[in-house]
This record gives C-alpha cells, structure tokens and sequence, in this order.
C-alpha cells in the first residue's frame, strides 16, 4: 500500500523538495546568486553590459526555414534540405529528461561563432573570440507548438538570467562541467547546445524536441532571399558599432542592415529586455512573409529562399531528416500567422544582488512553462460560444470542490486545490483516496451526489477546466482522510456572491491529471507577451 495512505495534507506539503520537480524548478531559475566575482569592463544600467547581442536572427532565419521550406511536399524542394548541417547531441545529454508530450519544442539559438567569411567584421569582441575559436550565443528561443499543432508561442530567455546550470559535458573536451550558477547564455558557450538543452529542460520542465543553429551570415542570405524586411521606427539611428544608420519611420532593410538592426544596443533604453521584444516584432514580420502566397507561389523565389536558408543552418538529424515534421511545423506556422502567433519574454525581474542581471519572477515564470508542458491556456472566448453552456447558468465561484489525491503524490491535492481556487472555484477540503487495493487511481474522476438535482451542470463546469477532462460521475466515494483547506492564493476571478450555491462535488485527482486550464495567464507573462496587433502595425 502506498505510504501516502493516512498522511495529512499539511504533512504533504512540507515533504522535501525533488530534484526535477515543480518547486525545483522554480528554485533553481529565481534563488538569489552566491556572493558575486568582482564585474570586468560593466556599465551599471545598461541592461546586461558588454557586448549583449540578443540575436533575434537566430529564430528569425530557424522559423522561416523550417515554416516556408516545409510548406510544399515537392521532391524539388525537399532536395535542397540535403544542404542542412547536421549534429546529433542526444549523447551528451547527461540528465533526466521530462516528459514527452506530443508537442513539438524547437530550441533556436544564434551561433555567434567567429569562423568562416562575413563573422569577424563586428567588433574587438569578435576578434578575440576568433582568434580563440570560441563562439557565444546571446539569442535562446524555444519554438512551442501543441500536440495538436492549433497554438504557438515563441518563449525568449533573457541572456541576462541568472539560473542553477546543471552537470553538462564540455562540448570540445566530453569532460564533465559540475553544476554552478551562471547567466543562462553561458551553457551554450561551454557546453554547446546539448547543455543549453538540457538546461532549459531542467529549469522548465519541458522536453525540447530539436533544435536549429543559425550563424551570421546565414542571417544575413536569409533575409536578402526573402527581398528584404520592412520595420518602423519611433526615432532615427546613427550607430557605428552596429553599422546602421536609419531615418525615423518605415525602412525596408536588406540582410546587413537587418544584420546590424537586431543587433543594436544604442536605441530606446538600450536595455536586454527591450531589444528582445523589438526583435520579436521583427521576427513575426519575417515569418509572415515567409508565409506568404508570393513567396509560397513562385517556385523560383521559393527555390532560392529555402536553398539559402537551408545551406545557413545546423539540426538535430531527427528534424533535418524528417520532412512530415518538418511539414508540420510550417503548415502549423502558416495557420497561425493570421491569428498570430504569441511571442513571450519569460516573466523576470532585477537580481537583487546585482542591477546588470534578471532572475525570474516567480510564480508567473512557473506558470508559463506549466500552461507549455500542458497546453491549459484557454482560447479567447468568443460571443457566438453558447451552445455549450450548461443547462443551468453555474460560474466557477458557485462550484464547491473537495479535492482528494488519488496518485501517490504527496501535495497534489493541495497544488491542484490552489490552481482551482486561483480560477474562482470554491474548494472547501483536500484529502486523500486510494482503490480497493491501496493503489493511486489511474483516471481522474468528478463525481457529486446522487440526490443533487443540479449536480451534473456544477460538475459541468468544473470538467471544462480540467486537462483531460473527464465524465462527471453521479456517486461519491469515501476518502481515506480529509481536512480543510485554507486558499494560499488570490483568485484570478471573484468568486460570485449571487446564484445558488451547489452541491459539494468530488475531484479525484488520478495520475493521468495534468493541470487546471487558465482563463488567463499571470499579468507578468501578459505584459511581456507581444500580441498580434502589435506585430503587425508598430513603430519601435
């Protein structure tokens, strides 16, 4: 029998922390860094210092490949993916690894590496590091898209963010690295991709799938097939780091220019944050035109973009050799462009032990990464969505839930008993329930009381918000031990005061329970979510 049989909810909830789990993630991207090494060449205020180069390019160039490339199932164009540089990195993932769940995860990074033509005309910085033979990157994206490919985001991870990096092998040497705390960025420097991979993976909990490399040039030739890309600016730019000098307003920019735009530091505030948003603008500009019938329509312009763009990348060869997935992610990429695909900045705020870095703002970070590994975030509703209204009008705040833990899990009930009070629900007690033999239950149940005549349109309601979301069942079962619950959150909605309270209903949670669905994520994730009207007519 379980030994979660008999054990309080309070005595749940202060079980030790796991590694991998929930509060270990959260943790280890926002505790406070140890004391810090002395800075070298900073500048206080400049949102990060140095040369922090957020290369949006990167997912720019990865997703216009990967979506224009894809979209026709022509032998002539799949042909030219035989250009793709290919590394396979599996081996060097030495953590465990969440879940896979249907969904495709796309890690996009910008090898700012200094080998080869066009990549060692920017600056000291670049020098040095070509001299060295190193390479950085300062751009770190994760493409998501659902298991059943009807939503995208696009998450950005500050450079700047200081996090716990777990054990990674060196990427020149295989020797083993030791976990430390260190900006995000550095995982890639000394690890390569697998490292970042397996960082954000430990961080998030969500599996990354695949992953592109994009370098300079590629950028660059990307752009100039696509005949340039049209921005707006507030005001002018004269810079003689980046090479740019622009008017204020519309500018249609070539793959240099564009090459020295989403490089640009001196602009707005010159901060990490700002240049990351202004360069997700600029990608959603590049993916719709990627997208886009004259491009998707002329075979020759076609021919020529996706030679480019395929010979300026390096993938995992379970992507670059799988042209239905390949497909898939373009068609998907294509659909959304018209409702307009999300591009998400992770919630962050000042490290407070230092003004040049970010740590992530918690809760609203954690709650990004579930709403991704669970898909829970809910369509806009929409006024013509009432025939599936239940036959008695029943709002969350009349809903009164006993939430019992069925999976062998200690805490689940109180967790999920918070995510329901957030969204306005009524819990009013956790407890604990096992089958017959003692064992979790595999299928989450909702059950309420055979006598309550408005019991299955309250059940109704609660269904509807869970993932997966199971048949209300009349008869409730006898919990092994319950106990009040006491709301440790702020609901998202206030719990109505009007309408007839219902009967008490029964969430079992089994193991198959993934997460309550959000009417609305955090205001942090919202505010530094870009949305379509502003991808579409904004000067920055």
């Amino acid at each position: 029998m379980s030994d979660y049989r008999g054990m309080s909810v309070e005595d749940s909830r202060s079980a030790p922390t796991q590694p991998g789990s929930r509060m270990a993630r959260r943790m280890a991207a926002s505790a406070p860094p140890p004391p810090k090494e002395p800075e070298r060449g900073r500048r206080a205020g400049d949102g990060g210092g140095g040369k922090m180069r957020v290369l949006a390019w990167v997912s720019i160039a990865a997703t216009s490949l990967m979506v224009a490339g894809s979209l026709t199932g022509y032998v002539a164009y799949r042909d030219a993916f035989g250009a793709i540089d290919q590394k396979n990195v599996k081996d060097d993932i030495i953590n465990p690894r969440p879940r896979d769940t249907g969904a495709l995860n796309v890690l996009l990074v910008g090898s700012d590496t200094r080998a080869g033509d066009g990549n060692a005309q920017y600056g000291q910085e670049t020098a040095r590091l070509a001299d060295a033979g190193g390479k950085r990157t300062d751009t770190i994206i994760v493409l998501h898209i659902s298991p059943n490919r009807d939503q995208a985001r696009l998450v950005s991870f500050p450079r700047d963010s200081m996090v716990d990096i777990p054990k990674c092998k060196n990427e020149t040497t295989k020797q083993e690295m030791p976990p430390r705390r260190a900006m995000i960025n550095s995982a890639y420097n000394d690890g390569g991709v697998a490292c970042t991979m397996s960082t954000l993976e430990t961080l998030t909990g969500i599996r990354i799938n695949h992953f592109v490399e994009v370098d300079f040039s590629g950028f660059k030739n990307i752009v100039d097939s696509l005949g340039g890309i049209e921005i707006c600016l507030k005001s002018g730019v004269n810079d003689k780091k980046a090479k740019l000098v622009l008017p204020p307003g519309k500018s249609l920019l070539d793959g240099e220019k564009a090459l020295g735009y989403v490089r640009l530091r001196s602009y707005g505030d010159g901060s990490d944050i700002q240049r990351i948003k202004r360069q997700q603008i600029f990608l959603s500009k590049v993916i719709a035109k990627a997208t886009s019938s004259d491009l998707l329509t002329d075979p020759i312009k076609l021919t020529g973009f996706i030679k480019s763009a395929a010979q300026s990348v390096t993938m995992d060869p379970d992507l670059a050799n799988n042209p239905q997935k390949l497909i898939d992610i373009g068609m998907s990429a294509k659909d959304l462009t018209a409702k307009g695909v999300k591009l998400t900045t992770v919630p962050w705020i000042p490290d407070p032990e230092d003004e040049n870095r970010v740590v992530w703002q918690q809760p609203a970070a954690g709650e990004l990464f579930d709403s991704i590994i669970n898909d829970t975030e809910l369509p806009e509703p929409t006024p013509s969505a009432t025939a599936d209204k239940p036959k008695v009008a029943v709002k969350p705040g009349q809903v009164r839930i006993q939430v019992l833990n069925a999976t062998g899990e200690p805490g689940r009930a109180r967790e999920v008993a918070d995510q329901l009070a957030k969204e306005g629900f009524q819990v009013t007690g956790l407890g604990n329930y096992a089958d017959a033999g003692g064992q979790p239950v595999a299928a989450t149940e909702v059950r309420y009381p055979k006598t309550a005549e408005t019991g299955a349109d309250h059940a109704d309601v609660l269904t509807k918000k869970l993932n997966p979301a199971p048949d209300a069942t009349a008869g409730k079962v006898r919990p092994t031990n319950t106990e009040p619950y006491t709301p440790t959150v702020a609901p998202t909605t206030a719990p109505a005061a009007d309408g007839p309270k219902g009967p008490v209903l029964q969430l079992v949670i089994g193991t198959d329970f993934k997460a309550v669905k959000v009417t609305k994520l955090s205001e942090a994730v919202e505010k530094n979510t870009i949305t379509a009207s502003q991808q579409k007519n904004v000067c920055v």
